[in-house]
């Protein structure tokens, strides 16, 4: 096995890139290696919007978007910037699976990605990161599941669950009146 010089994370702010960011982060620290964090970003409307009346006023705005996203991400994911790693925050425009592949290049990489449940219309609509990643990577790719407490959180609490099932409630002794 090739040994790891540096982890590459796709950090975007959602639960399963949160605990990427985590598990990426303690693996770093514990093989003393440099972790780079990538947000990809593309204009809204994508390229072609763009392309058809271009802004350089958007485009800061737009980049300084998805900075302001990955430091959010870091506070809510570690607290803010481990101190016993080096953290090589990127911002990059363009589709987050390509930008993933191109950073992570090199076979001494580790490419860490979140992964999460959508619903059949999100990926209807979107293309899958971990799919474009495991398809073109060209270094190890490693994709963590969000935490069984994530994945609660991301459905919400739903009452439908709780049909049919006889919940018991203890009898609570009445309290003497003073």
């Amino acid at each position: 096995m090739i040994a790891v010089r540096r982890i590459v994370v796709g950090v975007h702010g959602s639960l399963g890139s949160l605990q990427a960011l985590r598990w990426a982060a303690e693996e770093a620290q514990v093989r003393q290696v440099p972790l780079t964090a990538v947000i990809a970003w593309v204009p809204p409307g994508g390229d072609m919007a763009e392309r058809r009346h271009p802004s350089g006023y958007l485009r800061k705005i737009w980049s300084d978007d998805a900075k302001d996203r990955l430091l959010t991400a870091f506070e809510a994911g570690l607290g803010g910037f481990p101190e016993d790693v080096r953290v090589a925050p990127c911002v990059v425009r363009g589709e987050t699976g390509p930008v993933l592949v191109d950073i992570a290049d090199e076979p001494g990489d580790l490419l860490v990605i979140g992964t999460g449940r959508r619903a059949s219309l999100g990926r209807a609509l979107r293309k899958s990161v971990g799919r474009y990643c495991l398809a073109h990577a060209r270094c190890p790719v490693l994709a963590v599941p969000p935490s069984a407490l994530m994945d609660e959180m991301a459905h919400g609490f739903r009452p439908w669950a709780l049909r049919g099932r006889h919940v018991s409630v203890p009898d609570i002794p009445d309290m003497p009146e003073s």
